[in-house]
Parts: structure tokens; sequence; C-alpha cells
């Protein structure tokens, strides 16, 4: 991350660069609140998607508070990732340590 005055000192230089941005985005918002529907009728015609995903994510936040995750869930579905990325013990590259090195040639 960069600290405050390093970002600050970026600004500085870029300056006319930033104020096309800022000047972007409100041109950009400006014309979607003049040219867009209004937010009472976005919420009138997806407010049942609304209120079913507040239900869903009120049910997960319940569902984990009631039964939290069990102690060696992080090791729990390794088996799993590793059976669908196709990663299989015979496909396993062996130990650097237990392959043996091909013979130097004499020259």
């Amino acid at each position: 991350m960069a600290s405050k005055a390093k970002l600050g000192e970026l600004m500085w230089e870029h300056r006319v660069q930033a104020a096309a941005l800022v000047a972007l985005v409100a041109a950009t918002a400006v014309s979607i609140s003049a040219l867009g529907p209004r937010l009472g009728a976005v919420l009138s015609f997806f407010w049942p998607l609304l209120v079913s995903t507040g239900f869903f994510l009120v049910a997960v936040a319940v569902l984990l508070r009631i039964s939290p995750p069990p102690a060696g869930a992080d090791e729990s579905g390794k088996e799993l990732i590793d059976f669908v990325a196709g990663c299989r013990p015979e496909h396993l590259v062996p130990d650097a340590a237990a392959v043996e090195a091909p013979p130097e040639p004499e020259i």
C-alpha cells in the first residue's frame, strides 16, 4: 500500500488526468440520473429479488451461528479439490531426493 504522502504526490503529478476522471464520473452520474429510470421504478421491479436475497443471507448467517464448521474443516475438502483438479497419486512428481540423477558422461 502506498502511504498518504506518496498518494498525494502521485495525484499532484497527474492532477490533469485526475480532474478529467472526476469530470467523467460526474458526467456519467448526471447522464444516468437524467436518462435512466428512477430509483423507485428499479426497486419496484426488483423488490422480490432483493427480499429473497436478504432472506438467503440472513439464513446463511443464522446457520453459521447455530452450527459452526467443524475443527478440521480446512482439510476436509482437500481430497475433493484434488479429484476435481485431476491430481492423482500416480501423477504426482516424485521428490527430488528420491530421483536419481543420470550419470555424468565421461569425456
